[in-house]
């Protein structure tokens, strides 16, 4: 497991989301808080590959700004498919800084 640094704590204030390109672009997740609980999940959606962390987040509900396909950030389900689920990782925040666990 790698940890990568995510952000500052202090740029994503409740209620918001994150997206965070990885490898060049090539992968990405969307970091929320929810209540001051931060989340991450997969943050490319698998409908048009568009960028989930750009997206609006309605309690636990992120919505992809492209063609608004949902998923909720703390289990990775989609509210469209049972059998959907984006990867959820590990958050934790050390002096400020976001930090989440990638496999």
């Amino acid at each position: 497991m790698a940890l990568i640094r995510a952000g500052e704590l202090g740029d994503l204030p409740e209620g918001s989301a994150m997206h965070v390109e990885l490898d060049a672009g090539a992968r990405a997740v969307a970091v929320c808080n929810v209540g001051g609980r931060l989340h991450a999940i997969d943050g490319i959606c698998p409908h048009a590959g568009g960028p989930l962390g750009h997206g609006l987040l309605n309690g636990t509900t992120l919505t992809c700004p492209y063609h608004a396909w949902e998923f909720d950030c703390v289990t990775g389900a989609s509210d469209m498919d049972e059998d959907l689920k984006q990867a959820i990782y590990p958050v934790k925040v050390e002096g400020g800084a976001i930090w989440v666990e990638l496999p």
